[in-house]
């Protein structure tokens, strides 16, 4: 089992930034590939990014990408979501998610193993 705590979230004006962490916990982390999903109110979780095991490899959705930055410490156990110039469409609920697996990137909700509780980015205009 891994256990997966989102943190970070809050509210934040359009053009500002926030930091997402994930801390994991439970069997090896470094053997897991990490991604961040999100969902947005009335819709379906959606992929944003993921790292590989070793953080050699990263992908990101469109939507997102050069704004938001996937990286990973596999000393602390610990996947990061830094979020830059947000937008009001970047509001929904983020998950942290892990994937068993060395050297891939999976972007699909069901290609991950455990998730963690979610937490609220909320972006005003």
């Amino acid at each position: 089992q891994v256990q997966l705590v989102e943190s970070g979230g809050g509210l934040v004006q359009a053009g500002g930034s926030l930091g997402l962490s994930c801390a994991a916990s439970g069997r090896t982390f470094s053997s897991y590939a990490m991604g961040w999903f999100r969902q947005p109110p009335g819709k379906e979780r959606e992929f944003v990014s993921a790292v590989s095991s070793s953080g050699s490899r990263t992908v990101y959705a469109d939507s997102v990408q050069g704004r938001f930055t996937i990286s990973r410490d596999n000393a602390k156990n610990t996947v990061y979501l830094q979020m830059n110039n947000l937008e009001p469409e970047d509001t929904a609920v983020y998950y942290c998610a892990a994937a068993e697996g060395l050297h891939w990137v999976p972007s699909n909700v069901f290609q991950y193993d455990y998730w963690g509780q979610g937490t609220q980015v909320t972006v005003s205009s």
